[in-house]
């Protein structure tokens, strides 16, 4: 059987552009896109057996690490089922071939798209909790002070900070600005 998987990736949110011109027997959507609670995809896994093949639009879709990818490309191979990766336009069996520097070079840039990814959805889920993102904002207050204490050159950097609570790079990044 011909299988799709699709779950909401950094430059597809909605999932709409994902697996639209294949032709398959069955797709499964993941309602989210973090790297835990992936139960759709793990029933999926249970499903596919000896000659079935697993389409997903690119491995940002399939893995969230190079770890994770491994251990899916090992189910993969043990199960005798191939995984096409639409996007990168190879398959599993094809990665299984590649000479060692290829894989490293290959692995090396999933990195940054494993990472991106991951912290892209970390962040979504962090903000629908109501965490604030970013570094505190300091008392403009304070900061004033700071920046009053700097151009009377009258204090040092570690006056002025035990003072106000203002650090030197913070300091520095706000007269920068």
């Amino acid at each position: 059987m011909r299988y799709g998987y699709k779950r909401p990736t950094v430059c597809d949110n909605d999932v709409t552009q994902q697996l639209v011109q294949v032709n398959l027997d069955d797709v499964h959507e993941e309602r989210h896109g973090l790297a835990k609670n992936r139960e759709v995809f793990e029933e999926l896994l249970m499903q596919l057996t000896t000659g079935d093949e697993l389409y997903v639009q690119n491995i940002e879709v399939l893995a969230d690490s190079t770890q994770q990818l491994i251990d899916i490309l090992q189910i993969a191979e043990r199960d005798e089922f191939t995984i096409i990766f639409l996007d990168e336009c190879m398959c599993s069996t094809e990665l299984f071939k590649k000479s060692l520097l290829d894989g490293l070079r290959y692995f090396s840039k999933l990195q940054s798209i494993f990472k991106r990814h991951t912290s892209t959805f970390a962040l979504q889920e962090a903000k629908k909790r109501g965490t604030v993102i970013g570094r505190p904002k300091k008392s403009d207050v304070q900061m004033q002070r700071a920046i009053e204490m700097y151009y009377s050159k009258q204090y040092t950097l570690h006056q002025i900070k035990e003072e106000t609570g203002i650090s030197k790079s913070t300091l520095y990044r706000q007269l920068d600005q």
